[in-house]
């Protein structure tokens, strides 16, 4: 509570400072929809129209222009799709803010420019640090193609650089030598336990809500807390403050709907409603449609994925662009193979707002939100392993936009779950967890602008108080704009997070990744891989980051972005596999390293992205190589984790055909390198001296096979490739809406991938084969 006080108070006490000046500030809207214009430049002119000032809008369409002095002026937005927009502003009073709520017209014939405004993404690169740094828009997204006609953000992030995928099933994601627990999802500020499908084509997320996604996959500044390895930010639009629309679609894989629309009346044809709604819903359609339509996957059994996903909000919106708005969802997914079960579902809900003070040239952002997770997983003649948590989330931001795009940042966290784990180790020892965890985090971040230079320090302190451990991480970041083409830039600092995911190396592919907070129950001293001792006193998970690299504008339309970076994960928590004593008095004697439910270790990871990007016109190209190099030490020996892929690349390509550009070609190739696993050196019948010390092994007869294991992940699975290819055609009506037929084929050249294989039964389950689909949708 004092922490909390004393930032408010120094936060009030900043604002006042940064409030001596005029600001200019206000929200762009679309007039159509009422949906904020995100990313675009804002100029403010003198009278005689040279560029005195401006500011680019932010994910919310909001802007700000500080520290005018009094004059005349002319704010204007020129955009190619839009009708440019002008007004005169006067500023004759000092310690005043001008607010502005600004409404833009779309041309009758929009100029179909790749990128709309050329300028501001060319200014952002100048004044953003952008390391490690990826922004995927719903367009872009739609580029990449679409797994069963039918696109998804899954398909934007397998295909950002450092990311490794476990391919078509399971959809769990590996950013730079982290494993998915140790990458953070937020949607409009709600943390997402597990946001991918058992079938991974497809999250839990709806493309056509997407507004921005920014994947950070390391390095990122102190507004991110708990989590080690990356983030993926992901804000939802608002519903259509105009009029009632949506959207219907439907695919062999799926079938979906998206409805929204003002809350009221709008009072005018040039007014917006000051609220909106919109909601959305989606269940897979494979467990009816494979059978006939896939006959030769599953052994002709179909495709026995099932899952739904559900998704409303409402929105109240107020002239100055202050906001509030309350949203909730619920997911479930099963997947039921033969040799195999995963079960899981989520719910939950909250509320978020966006304050704009008349008396103040600072924002504020606040969050509350709730939800569940569970998860279950069956496999043969074993115990099933399950997982749960659940818990709340309380955050505030505070922002202050300063002179020549310079910001200044701080904020307040706080949170609570409980989580409860059960799983079994390859003695069939049992483990489990159940806890209940509470955390505040606070940060203070600033981005400075000077000359070349854009240099922005932060720090984070977390407090993970039901375990009595202050974390203080100190982060940097930094870019120089050597010229107009060329940017050096740098980021690096320190990152702990207080989850662990408890997945089992003796799976020949991980589909479970259980979920539960820091154990306590490690060993008291851990030896790490430089042979240093140290004292333990819970599994808080720790990492530092460094990363260079360099962005080169090859030309206007072509860019090449490259990076480095090497990631020492001090301290590491993970499931033991070494268990074989339990816990109690009788062994006390015994070493904690075989009979504590977790161990401790550490890793490196390492490697090296290169982007290549072209967009103009009719053609975007994409083109991404990945080299990545990880180890673990567990106390014992060295190893390779399962995600441990050397080479990655992914290329993809779009272009528009016919006169109106409506026929779109996508074509995406990927190929990764094969991933280590533990190989089976053989099966034996294990003893359980039911007749205790009596017991003749000789006459009895156990039943109970067990597995040897070979080297632990000395082996590595077949290379992954696959060709997909995605045609839309358009046909737009009079009225604006818009039909969309879809075709696709997926792994186009019939690569079998592997899936799984079962230990038990050395039975293998194949990736998805070759699979044509064709889908529509109507947008009205």
């Amino acid at each position: 509570m004092k922490l909390f006080l004393l930032t408010l108070i120094n936060v009030l006490l900043v604002g006042s400072a940064f409030s001596q000046d005029v600001t200019i500030r206000g929200q762009v809207h679309e007039k159509s929809n009422g949906e904020a214009i995100a990313f675009e430049k804002v100029k403010l002119l003198s009278k005689d129209s040279s560029i005195v000032s401006g500011a680019i809008t932010d994910v919310n369409g909001i802007f700000s222009i500080p520290k005018v002095a009094q004059g005349s002026y002319i704010l204007q937005i020129d955009l190619s799709t839009h009708y440019v927009y002008t007004k005169n502003i006067d500023v004759k009073v000092a310690k005043d803010i001008i607010d502005i709520d600004i409404i833009l017209q779309k041309l009758p014939k929009m100029k179909e420019m790749d990128q709309v405004n050329v300028s501001a993404k060319q200014k952002e690169k100048k004044t953003q640090t952008q390391v490690s740094t990826l922004k995927m828009s719903k367009k872009d997204l739609e580029r990449i193609p679409s797994m069963g006609a039918e696109n998804d953000i899954v398909g934007g992030l397998s295909v950002t650089p450092g990311v490794v995928t476990t391919g078509d099933q399971g959809g769990q994601l590996y950013v730079r030598g982290g494993t998915p627990i140790q990458n953070k999802i937020l949607l409009d500020g709600m943390t997402i336990y597990n946001p991918f499908h058992s079938i991974g084509f497809f999250s839990i997320f709806e493309t056509e809500l997407v507004k921005n996604a920014d994947i950070y996959t390391g390095g990122f500044d102190a507004k991110y807390g708990g989590r080690i390895s990356s983030v993926m930010d992901i804000s939802y639009r608002d519903g259509n403050r105009k009029e009632f629309g949506g959207k219907v679609s439907a695919s062999p894989f799926l079938a979906k709907v998206v409805l929204e629309g003002p809350l009221s009346r709008p009072k005018d044809s040039s007014s917006l409603s000051p609220g909106s709604y919109v909601f959305s819903a989606k269940h897979s359609l494979l467990d009816y449609t494979s059978k006939t339509l896939y006959p030769s996957v599953n052994d002709g059994n179909g495709l026995p994925f099932n899952f739904t996903d559900l998704y409303g909000k409402v929105t109240f919106n107020s002239k100055g662009g202050s906001k509030f708005a309350a949203f909730g969802f619920h997911n479930q997914d099963s997947v039921n193979y033969n040799v195999a079960d995963l079960d899981w579902k989520a719910s939950g809900g909250g509320m978020n707002f966006i304050l704009l003070p008349t008396s103040s040239s600072m924002m504020i952002k606040g969050h509350v939100n709730g939800s569940t997770y569970e998860t279950t997983f069956n496999e043969e003649v074993t115990e099933p392993r399950t997982s749960k948590i659940g818990g709340f989330d309380l955050g505030f931001d505070f922002t202050y936009f300063l002179k020549n795009e310079s910001e200044m940042n701080y904020g307040l966290n706080f949170n609570g779950f409980n989580t409860s784990f059960t799983t079994y180790n390859e003695a069939k020892r049992k483990i489990e967890a159940t806890n209940f965890t509470t955390e505040i985090g606070a940060y203070y971040n600033i981005r400075i602008v000077r000359n070349r230079w854009v240099i922005q320090p932060s720090i984070r302190v977390q407090i993970y108080a039901s375990l009595g451990t202050p974390s203080v991480e100190p982060r940097f970041a930094a870019k120089y704009n050597a010229t107009e083409k060329f940017r050096l830039k740098v980021s690096g600092g320190r990152f702990s997070q207080n989850f662990t995911s408890a997945s089992s190396d003796k799976d020949i592919v991980n589909l479970f990744n259980g979920l539960l907070s820091a154990p306590t129950n490690v060993q008291s001293t851990f030896v790490n891989q430089f042979q240093n001792v140290k004292s333990i006193s819970n599994g808080i998970q720790y990492a530092w980051h460094a990363i260079a690299g360099f962005e080169y504008d090859l030309g206007k339309n072509l860019m090449l972005n490259v990076e480095g970076y090497y990631k020492y994960f001090s301290q590491l928590s993970n499931i033991n596999q070494n268990k074989i004593y339990e816990d109690i008095a009788q062994f006390s004697n015994i070493d904690d390293v075989y009979k504590k439910d977790f161990i401790i270790e550490d890793g490196v990871s390492y490697g090296l992205d290169f982007l290549l990007k072209y967009s103009k016109d009719r053609l975007f190209l994409w083109g991404v190589y990945s080299y990545g190099y990880s180890t673990r030490w567990d106390g014992f020996a060295e190893y390779f984790p399962v995600f441990d892929r050397r080479h990655n690349i992914n290329l993809v390509g779009t272009y528009l055909f016919g006169k109106n550009k409506d026929i779109e070609l996508s074509v995406r190739w990927n190929l990764g390198s094969g991933l280590p696993f533990t190989p089976t050196a053989g099966y034996y019948q294990g003893e359980n001296f039911q007749g205790g010390v009596t017991t003749d092994p000789t006459l009895s007869n156990p039943t109970t096979v067990s597995t040897l294991l070979g080297d632990f992940n000395s082996k590595r699975l077949p290379t992954y490739h696959r060709l997909d290819i995605t045609v839309k055609k358009q046909f737009n009506f009079k009225n604006n809406d818009v039909l969309e037929l879809i075709g696709s084929v997926t792994n186009v050249y019939d690569r079998r991938n592997i899936f799984y294989v079962s230990r038990v039964t050395s039975k293998a389950i194949y990736q998805f084969p070759i699979m044509p689909s064709i889908g529509v949708s109507y947008k009205f």
